[in-house]
């Protein structure tokens, strides 16, 4: 018999909580499993179950990101690079500390601590070991559905570069932490660190990692991107960039392609890799016949669902209810979905896609967009809400998000254009601008584009089909807009024709045109001027 001795396996890493300067007075839970997190979560009373077994949370009165209340501090590391404003908004070193020990001392006063380590970033090469400590055994379920899991054997040996303290009841004090309000996330990118506290809204504990992403990775000349990517069975990659509403998630989850991801990516020399292991998507007016590989995550076990009503007798989901919140959300692991691709990672992209929600009806349903207007088009990350949804919003406005996710940038927004410009040289991508928003008119007269035929112009990109198709300038913006496309009426192709009061799209037109111009102005003498003249004409 051999008289060695096995090594017990252990999801508890060497490396403890005093690491992280912590040390709790109550249980620690490390690296729980769903299923454990669950059982945690409602012996907690954290939530409860929908039917079919996910588990559900509501976060009010924060059931979005709280963007005016994120902070970096500004120190010998930082000064520098950061592109100072309103996004990111500067904290001193000596508030970050009284933060940080105010946040240590909640955390080490909870009755339960679970941690979760997980990696971020796909690539080896590229990707954080991050550790998330919070007291909620829901959001430790949320951050392991998003982000990459370690193998167990792997756990022990887990040594973090990147801490994330969790405190979503602790209120922080302008007055003593230098924050806005009560809210706060705080990135201390020289320390490597991140408080996040007085918000229970699970979107922060993702959406900030996704910032510091977006400052380490351009260090190290790969681009940080808000988009999502999958690829076919060609292995062709494809990324899909928009704002929330424009179709990102729905058009990527193609069940003819498989999923790399739907939200965070790094395009480096090795190609695309996703910066997380799993998907955040929402779920408002979710139904089984348009998207049903996302509906299908709704009904198991593991699935996060945040802020969504259910049926008080049947349990089941209320998915066209707004009473909590229109931004409703799934979290769910990536493999929930069946056409994914196991190892986060892809080739360099032959088509990049933006998506638009035009409200205002003018932008045509699909163009072919040059450098320059890449370029153009990526600084203006354009998209428009609808009348209706805020108060006091009467007709379409347009939102002008640089980038496509100008709220996590931290460099200068036209350090990323200029990377994708580059990478676009290299590897010869062909980029298309694709408008989901309305024809026939703007909102309100006219209709939403038929998601059939959205779909059907994408699938005609990404075969090939639209490279050398006969293409027709539209004389106000100025975009090569292909004529023909299978299964999409060649009315719907010309934005003009399908008005009924053509002047009314002139005027539309016009004045969109108009916004386009003003809005490239915030970014000075850093656009040239070929970039400049890839604008709208009219």
């Amino acid at each position: 018999m051999d008289s060695k001795k096995t090594a017990v396996p252990t999801r508890k890493s060497a490396h403890g909580l005093a690491d992280q300067g912590l040390a709790p007075k109550g249980e620690t839970h490390w690296n729980f499993v769903a299923a454990e997190l669950a059982l945690a979560a409602a012996r907690k009373g954290e939530g409860e179950f929908a039917e079919m077994g996910p588990f559900v949370a509501v976060t009010t009165p924060h059931t979005g990101r709280s963007p005016k209340d994120k902070f970096v501090v500004r120190d010998a590391t930082s000064e520098n690079d950061v592109d100072w404003g309103e996004v990111n908004q500067p904290m001193t070193e000596a508030q970050f500390d009284v933060a940080l020990a105010d946040v240590r001392t909640y955390l080490d006063e909870q009755g339960e601590l679970f941690v979760q380590d997980l990696y971020c970033g796909a690539d080896p090469e590229y990707r954080l070991s991050c550790r998330y400590v919070t007291p909620n055994a829901w959001h430790a379920n949320f951050v392991r559905n998003m982000f990459i899991r370690p193998e167990i054997a792997d756990l022990a040996a887990f040594a973090p570069n990147f801490t994330i303290l969790h405190a979503p009841e602790f209120q922080g004090d302008p007055s003593r932490h230098g924050t806005r309000t009560s809210t706060f996330i705080i990135l201390n990118l020289s320390k490597r660190m991140i408080l996040i506290g007085g918000t229970r809204y699970a979107g922060e504990l993702k959406k900030s990692m996704f910032t510091v992403m977006n400052y380490l990775l351009p260090k190290q000349g790969v681009l940080s991107m808000h988009c999502s990517a999958n690829i076919g069975p060609a292995g062709d990659t494809a990324l899909f960039f928009g704002l929330s509403g424009t179709g990102k998630t729905t058009l990527s989850a193609d069940p003819e392609r498989s999923l790399i991801g739907d939200d965070e990516h790094g395009w480096s020399h090795n190609g695309t890799f996703n910066f997380e292991g799993g998907c955040y998507a929402k779920v408002i007016h979710l139904s089984p016949e348009l998207e049903p590989d996302i509906y299908a995550t709704t009904q198991m076990f593991g699935t996060i669902l945040e802020n969504v009503e259910l049926d008080p007798l049947t349990k089941k989901v209320l998915f066209n209810s707004q009473k909590i919140t229109e931004n409703t959300r799934a979290s769910y692991p990536l493999s929930y979905i069946r056409n994914h691709v196991p190892s986060g990672r892809g080739g360099h992209p032959k088509n990049v896609i933006f998506l638009t929600a035009d409200a205002f009806g003018v932008l045509p349903p699909i163009a072919k967009l040059s450098r320059e207007q890449a370029m153009y088009y990526f600084l203006s990350g354009y998209t428009a809400k609808v009348a209706g949804t805020e108060r006091g919003v009467t007709e379409p406005q347009a939102t002008f998000s640089a980038c496509f996710g100008a709220v996590f940038l931290v460099w200068h927004p036209t350090k990323y254009a200029q990377m994708l410009g580059e990478l676009l040289d290299e590897h010869k991508a062909n980029v298309w601008l694709i408008n989901t928003g309305w024809t026939g008119g703007a909102y309100g007269v006219g209709s939403r584009m038929k998601l059939s035929h959205t779909r059907a112009m994408v699938r005609a990109v990404l075969a090939g089909k639209l490279t050398t198709s006969p293409l027709k300038v539209d004389p106000v913006f100025g975009l090569a807009v292909p004529q023909g496309i299978d299964e999409v009426p060649a009315e719907v192709l010309d934005a003009r024709e399908s008005w009924k009061d053509v002047a009314a799209y002139d005027a539309q037109a016009k004045k969109l045109s108009g916004m386009f111009r003003e809005n490239i102005k915030k970014f000075g003498a850093q656009v040239g001027d070929a970039i400049l003249a890839a604008g709208p004409k009219g």
